[in-house]
């Protein structure tokens, strides 16, 4: 015999236990002030016996809220991105609001289509973790008129981005090397059309001019290991550099592991630094000296201010977060 189903318990299932109207239980649910406190508990009690969850749907009709926060991700295939999301989700629950996720890929119609299906979700906020330029077109064509966060670093509307300083770390990482005595140096950049990847360039072009050494064209990347490696290769047929800047650290170990396989020592050789610093960037072989940022705490500005905006209040900042050189194994004065 199948087994008997169990209904899940409703409002009034509470309400009739609770010995009050299910009227009474919704104002409790929804934390309104005109309810005495022996009666709250009651109702409180109840919920909790019972198991009861209220319907979200039903409650947003009810309330006019949804308190739902839409993120719009256009790659979480990446250490940051994915760090970043899981912070918002932490930071999202910590002040009652779920949070629903849309991929998209980077393409204008993809992303439109994605923030319409947010937007449809009734969703209250939108934080849109996608780092193409082609994004802000896509809403301000759309006409957004909810509260919305980009994560990117170009700073052409600060009241609505948060972000790492990403030209701040491309010089930093620059800086280091041209430091340390290395006046021949590369640069593998990451994808021409992401924001990041532009940035990190445009402060390591800095950096070579202002110390007045010879600019090389950077290598457009894809931030993949496999590409390090095979960029990797291509580098050792004219080793007319001492030292490699990856625009992220997983093209690094791709390089590392290049030059290896070739007996081109690092740090000895040449030197390698990264940017992020990915947790595996320590237990590399050398160790990687890298830019750290820190994801994690964008997500969790981002929210800071979306809830701002939300809840009257006034505590986020928009500021640029500063990076942080990490000094490891990979990375010494040219022989």
């Amino acid at each position: 015999m199948e087994p008997e189903k169990v209904r899940a318990p409703n409002i009034r299932d509470v309400a009739r236990l609770a010995g009050v109207s299910y009227q009474t239980v919704s104002r409790v649910l929804n934390d309104s002030p005109n309810i005495k406190p022996s009666t709250r508990q009651r109702v409180i009690d109840v919920i909790d016996d019972l198991g009861y969850r209220p319907n979200q749907a039903a409650r947003a009709l009810v309330t006019n809220r949804s308190r739902t926060i839409g993120v719009l991700a256009g790659d979480t295939a990446h250490y940051g991105p994915t760090t970043s999301v899981h912070a918002i989700e932490i930071a999202a629950r910590e002040a009652g609001y779920r949070v629903t996720i849309t991929n998209s890929s980077s393409d204008y119609e993809a992303l439109r289509a994605g923030l319409d299906h947010l937007r449809r979700q009734s969703v209250e906020a939108i934080i849109v973790i996608a780092p193409q330029l082609r994004v802000f077109d896509a809403i301000s064509d759309m006409g957004l008129t909810i509260p919305f966060v980009t994560l990117d670093s170009t700073r052409h509307d600060s009241s609505h981005s948060v972000s790492v300083d990403q030209f701040s770390g491309g010089r930093m990482a620059t800086r280091h090397l041209i430091d340390i005595g290395h006046t021949e140096i590369e640069h593998l950049a990451g994808p021409q059309d992401w924001i990041e990847a532009d940035a990190r360039m445009r402060g390591f072009l800095h950096e070579v001019r202002e110390a007045d050494l010879a600019t090389r064209p950077p290598i457009l990347g894809d931030w993949t290991a496999a590409f390090g490696y095979h960029a990797g290769l291509e580098l050792l047929g004219n080793r007319d550099f001492t030292a490699v800047f990856c625009a992220n650290d997983q093209m690094a170990l791709g390089v590392i592991h290049a030059f290896h396989e070739h007996r081109v020592r690092v740090p000895e050789d040449v030197s390698v630094i990264g940017f992020d610093d990915v947790p595996d960037a320590a237990h590399f072989w050398p160790p990687l000296t890298t830019v750290r940022q820190d994801f994690a705490e964008i997500g969790r500005r981002s929210m800071a201010i979306l809830l701002d905006e939300l809840e009257g209040t006034a505590t986020a900042t928009h500021e640029q977060i500063a990076p942080e050189l990490v000094l490891r194994a990979s990375t010494a004065p040219p022989r």
